[in-house]
């Protein structure tokens, strides 16, 4: 094992830049983070040449339009610590991403992304917006090293891979295999570690940390021949301590001896087939959905921050989902709802989750589950959101990595009764970070355009010219939503 050499020849003598990884056996390996001494002379001219990032954040279910009118006074209200660097956009119209004889949560989930319908049970009518960036920045590939597209989320509701896989191929096929479990995500982005013997390598991984695999780096990074400083030193350290305890979270790692840590228990969150029991849904508690999905959001800021991923998707809660809470929910120390599914619609299996709200909503009452469910969406996309605008995700330009990608956050539904699918895929929440200046932030929007209008605005803003939709269809340029 050895430093993997992604450095110019200026920076050879400093032997550090930043694609500069930690490499280890298994096919571990770890990035580092910004440091100053990556910034010197050369490097920091080449800096400044920013990464191109795309992601895609969806939530489950929707925010009813009438409830976005209320801006950060109502359920949006957990986004507006980044409401300066954040678009919100309303009044956007997926109805042409409707199927006929197809279930609207699924047509609209569907539609995220890509403004157009399903094509098929696992199949998308075009490419998503991630990847049509992906491959005008990357048409060779992106560099050595990288996952070329990382795709994870907490979910439970299965029926259709559409309703959680929000990366699309050009061809309108899923871009990668989705990671709900954090010790797969994990193993995504790290590699696992493949130790001497006869048994599968994934169940070896268990057996040592991915970090003792490159102890040496660690000590040569940190020791006296460091080409870094005293406060560079400890950043590396803060690093990959913070790469440990998400590792031991993910696993339940506990060390207990230098044997190493015992085989972890599976997560008590259900995957697979037992999170759909035949569409029934689930019974869980808030501390158990957030920090399952806590962990994974951790893990997949921690990716970025690393760069070693630059597009992909993140799924908090499917389309349609069925789950029946319960626990208090509190947000900036106040008690918001005590949610109880169950008790509160009075019925049991799938008439007993969270879906039935948006199903019963209505503009002229107080909605009081349903706004505290879409509260608490939004207060888990802000804690994703805010991985990415620490001190430790600044970039070379001063700004973060929040401010300088492109992340766009939607859902399937703008209204979430099924007797209208006009208005069940019109109104659809939309928000998107800045991408480095190419987009307005600090502003709510009401945009009164088709998705697939918006979506082509965002691209022809990122400098690609491939287009989403039919080929004969007059584009027009939402140019309320350029900087």
């Amino acid at each position: 094992m050895g430093i993997d050499d992604f450095m110019t020849t200026s920076n050879r003598a400093l032997g550090i830049n930043r694609r500069t990884l930690l490499k280890g056996v298994g096919g571990v390996t770890i990035g580092l983070p910004l440091l100053e001494e990556m910034l010197d002379s050369t490097a920091a001219a080449a800096e400044t040449e920013l990464p191109t990032r795309a992601f895609n954040v969806f939530f489950g279910l929707g925010v009813p339009s009438p409830l976005q009118k209320e801006g950060y006074d109502g359920v949006l209200e957990p986004l507006k610590p980044l409401r300066d660097k954040l678009l919100i956009m309303r009044n956007v119209d997926q109805v042409r991403c409707d199927e006929k004889g197809s279930n609207a949560h699924y047509d609209g989930a569907i539609g995220a992304f890509t403004a157009e319908p399903p094509d098929g049970e696992a199949k998308a009518g075009g490419p998503s917006i991630d990847q049509v960036i992906r491959r005008a920045y990357y048409p060779q590939g992106l560099p050595a090293g990288m996952v070329p597209t990382l795709i994870g989320g907490t979910f439970f509701r299965r029926s259709r891979v559409g309703r959680y896989v929000h990366s699309y191929n050009l061809d309108g096929t899923v871009a990668a295999t989705i990671q709900e479990k954090p010790r797969d995500l994990f193993d995504r982005v790290f590699g696992s570690v493949a130790v001497a013997g006869g048994k599968d390598s994934r169940q070896q991984r268990f057996k040592r940390s991915v970090l003792d695999s490159v102890v040496g780096e660690y000590r040569f990074f940190t020791g006296s021949n460091s080409p870094l400083g005293s406060a560079s030193k400890a950043r590396v350290a803060d690093h990959l301590d913070r790469i440990r305890e998400f590792e031991q979270r993910a696993y339940a790692m506990r060390h207990k001896n230098r044997k190493g840590p015992e085989l972890p228990p599976r997560s008590n969150v259900p995957h697979g087939g037992p999170a759909d029991p035949g569409g029934q849904g689930i019974d869980i508690t808030l501390e158990e959905l957030t920090t399952e999905w806590r962990l994974v959001a951790d893990l997949y800021a921690l990716a970025i921050q690393m760069d070693r991923v630059r597009f992909g998707s993140l799924t908090f809660l499917a389309a349609g989902e069925r789950i029946r809470l319960t626990g208090d929910y509190r947000h900036n120390g106040r008690l918001i709802w005590k949610f109880d599914d169950p008790g509160q619609l009075r019925a049991s299996g799938d008439k007993g989750c969270s879906h039935e709200w948006w199903h019963q909503f209505n503009e002229r009452r107080k909605n009081e589950q349903l706004r505290s469910h879409a509260h608490l969406k939004m207060r888990e996309m802000a804690y994703f959101l805010q991985r990415l605008d620490g001190d430790d995700a600044r970039e070379a330009n001063g700004k973060t990595i929040l401010e300088n990608s492109l992340i766009t956050i939607s859902t399937e539904s703008g209204d979430g009764r099924h007797n209208d699918v006009k208005r069940e895929l019109s109104g659809v929440f939309h928000a998107i970070t800045g991408a480095a200046g190419r987009f307005k932030t600090g502003e709510i929007l009401d945009v009164g355009a088709e998705g697939v209008d918006v979506y082509n605005t965002m691209l022809e803003g990122m400098g690609v010219k491939r287009r989403l939709g039919p080929g004969k269809r007059k584009s027009t340029s939402i140019d309320s939503i350029r900087a």
